[in-house]
């Protein structure tokens, strides 16, 4: 519940700051991000906590080709914890809208721990909230499922994780114009 009041409360902050002349990613720029977040339901004996890296290049202020590296680390009260990686080049298309980016996209790769391998797809979307020309905090959510062969991606759409995300990244190396 805090983690969201402080969202809401640097939503709010975005909001009503000035918006600077050119907030938003632009082509050949460069991003990384990194977010994460924890889960632990009331009453229950395990918990969770995600991490995740990426990197991104625009090839124009709307295409967007990235990798990002995920991690997760569940913990349960009496029993054996255990981590699960992914590694899932992604795409996203960007909608510009001054310190406002919305974007939708998806990706695919790997998932694996200590014991197993197993292929990973999925939506995305989200927001990124501009402060300046080349920081954001990013809104974001993933929807990933699990599939050991191509053919039994559509039988395992519908038993996937929901990730929800909290973020900051930076954009840098376009050439952006001064007024």
């Amino acid at each position: 519940m805090k983690l969201l009041s402080l969202a809401g409360l640097i939503m709010v902050g975005a909001i009503v700051m000035p918006a600077p002349a050119e907030a938003s990613p632009i082509g050949g720029d460069n991003e990384v991000q990194i977010s994460g977040g924890a889960f632990h339901a009331q009453g229950s004996d395990t918990g969770s906590f995600n991490a995740a890296l990426s990197y991104g290049y625009f090839f124009n202020p709307v295409w967007e080709l990235g990798i990002r590296q995920g991690f997760n680390y569940t913990f349960i009260d009496n029993g054996r914890d255990f981590w699960t990686a992914t590694t899932t080049p992604f795409m996203h298309f960007h909608l510009p809208l001054g310190i406002f980016v919305p974007y939708l996209g998806g990706g695919i790769g790997a998932a694996y721990n200590d014991r197993d391998i197993t292929g990973v797809i999925g939506p995305d979307a989200g927001v990124k909230i501009f402060f300046n020309p080349q920081t954001f905090l990013n809104l974001g959510y993933r929807y990933e499922y699990f599939f050991s062969k191509f053919k039994d991606v559509d039988n395992n759409s519908n038993h996937g994780n929901h990730i929800g995300a909290i973020g900051i990244g930076f954009v840098w190396g376009g050439t952006r114009t001064t007024k």
